[in-house]
């Protein structure tokens, strides 16, 4: 049975890790290393938009598009995708959020991360 993923499974990661914040925007919940958004939830919280790279976002989506979604078409430019929450399992949801982190820090603190954490968010 699939656990469905939830703001509370990857919650504790993103506000857990360095440089990372919690802010609100017109009633979204959003994780930032400073200017930067590198997660995002939809208002009812059933989307979570995370980074993810613009050259391998198509792929994603083809392979799984019940699952993943594009960016609107005024965001495309950046390094975006989207998933629904009730595809994701806890497990998945916490990886694209460490994944999304790691392409916004620099790479000394992503690979103390690792370091700390050689089974990964878990």
């Amino acid at each position: 049975m699939l656990l469905m993923a939830t703001v509370a499974d990857v919650r504790p990661l993103a506000i857990g890790l360095e440089r990372s914040y919690e802010v609100f925007v017109r009633g979204r919940r959003k994780f930032r290393i400073g200017s930067i958004v590198y997660v995002a939830f939809s208002a009812d919280e059933t989307i979570m938009g995370f980074a993810f790279p613009k050259t391998e976002r198509d792929a994603l989506v083809d392979g799984d598009p019940d699952t993943f979604l594009l960016p609107a078409a005024s965001e495309m430019r950046f390094n975006w995708v989207g998933s629904r929450l009730v595809r994701l399992e806890p497990t998945e949801a916490r990886e694209f959020v460490l994944d999304a982190w790691r392409m916004c820090v620099p790479q000394k603190l992503a690979r103390a991360y690792d370091a700390e954490h050689p089974d990964g968010p878990g």
